[in-house]
This record gives C-alpha cells, sequence and structure tokens, in this order.
C-alpha cells in the first residue's frame, strides 16, 4: 500500500492521523473532503485557468484526439476543458467500464448529441455504439483523473487500476501522453510507488506545470 504525508491543506482536518504516516486511504479521505469544500464559484475560476494551462503544452498543441473525463466529487471541472477542444476541432472521448474485461476501459467519442448512462459507480458514461470506440493507441492525449499527486509524477487514483492498466504501455507506443489535472490541493509528500504505478509525464493544476519526463 502506498505511504505518503497529507496536504498541509488536509491536515488540520484529521488530526487524529498525525501519529502515522497516512495510507492511500487516508489521502483519499482527506483530499476527498478538501476538495468537495471548494466554493462553486472558485471551482469555475481554477478551472478556466487550468484548461487555459494544459491547452498550451506541447502534447495538446498537436492533438487532435483527446480523452478526458467528466468531473464529479469537487474534482477539477473538466467543462470548460471540453469546450475549449470542441471550438479548436478537437475530438474528445470519455471512458466506460468494459463490458467483457473486468477492470479495463473502453472509450468512445464524445459530442454534445452523446447520450450518457450512470455506470455501477453511479459515474456517467457514453452509451456503447461500437462505431464510437477509438483504440487507445489512437488517441493524442489522455487527460488522467486522480485524487492525489506528487512531485514526481506519481499519482493515487480511486483504487480500482483502470488507467494504470489504460496507460501500462503508453511509453512503448508513444501514445496517448498521459497529462494529469488537478487542484493544487491535490498534492502530497512523495508516495511509494508501486510496480504497476504509472507516473505521470505532466501534471497541471490551476497554477502550475509539473513535469516529470
Amino acid at each position: 500500500m502506498a505511504k505518503s504525508f497529507p496536504p498541509a491543506e488536509c491536515a488540520s482536518e484529521l488530526p487524529h492521523l498525525l501519529q502515522k504516516p497516512y495510507s492511500s486511504s487516508d489521502i483519499r479521505k482527506a483530499v476527498r473532503y478538501k476538495r468537495r469544500a471548494i466554493p462553486s464559484d472558485l471551482q469555475h475560476a481554477m478551472s478556466l485557468k487550468a484548461s487555459q494551462l494544459i491547452l498550451s503544452q506541447a502534447p495538446m498543441l498537436k492533438a487532435k484526439h483527446v480523452a478526458l473525463y467528466l468531473s464529479q466529487d469537487g474534482e477539477l471541472d473538466t467543462q470548460p476543458l471540453i469546450e475549449a477542444l470542441w471550438k479548436k476541432g478537437i475530438q474528445t472521448y470519455l471512458p466506460r467500464l468494459h463490458p467483457f474485461c473486468s477492470g479495463h476501459l473502453l472509450f468512445l467519442h464524445f459530442h454534445a448529441n452523446t447520450s450518457l448512462v450512470p455506470n455501477h459507480f453511479g459515474i456517467l458514461e457514453p452509451q456503447l455504439h461500437v462505431f464510437d470506440v477509438m483504440p487507445i493507441e489512437a488517441i493524442d492525449v489522455m487527460v488522467t483523473p486522480l485524487v492525489a499527486f506528487d512531485v514526481n509524477g506519481q499519482r493515487i487514483g480511486m483504487g480500482g487500476g483502470y488507467y494504470d492498466r489504460t496507460l501500462a504501455n503508453w511509453r512503448d507506443v508513444g501514445s496517448p501522453v498521459p497529462m494529469g489535472y488537478a487542484h493544487d490541493c491535490q498534492q502530497v509528500h512523495p508516495i511509494e510507488s508501486q510496480p504497476w504505478d504509472i507516473p505521470l509525464p505532466y501534471i497541471i493544476t490551476p497554477t502550475q506545470v509539473m513535469l516529470n519526463r
């Protein structure tokens, strides 16, 4: 299990955990609490800043196909980024749980008229239409959700390993380039990596671009 220490902004909210290293589940609890507390007007302003930052990065400047996700649970809102990509004529894709391979994702074309349905986690995903499925290696950039991250590009997700499996071969193939997208308060002290973890070469927040290449 990954060990780290809590983000400074979250430490005072969980003082009983300060006597021991923070586990991944401890970090998830603290960071999710913190990001859910961000006021909606501040959330919107930060999402606009982050979308401008990520769009200025080299992988995005040449991308034609971008996978991302619909934000929930206080995540940095991806809607401004989605709309900006559409204005640029860039094709966007959303994940859905693979119907036959447990623990894996498919990515489907996402546009203004895409029908969305909740999966068994309650997360909205595109209805499955075989002609909308995009091969992973044909996606240029994958904007990657995360719960917490560190200065080395390590991430803590929700624990299902979906994105680690999806991105396992991205360096060998050269695509898609993963780019983490998060609030600044989701940064934690260095996370102990596991063999299956896929560090992110880019992490974008409203105030910084972290490069880990």
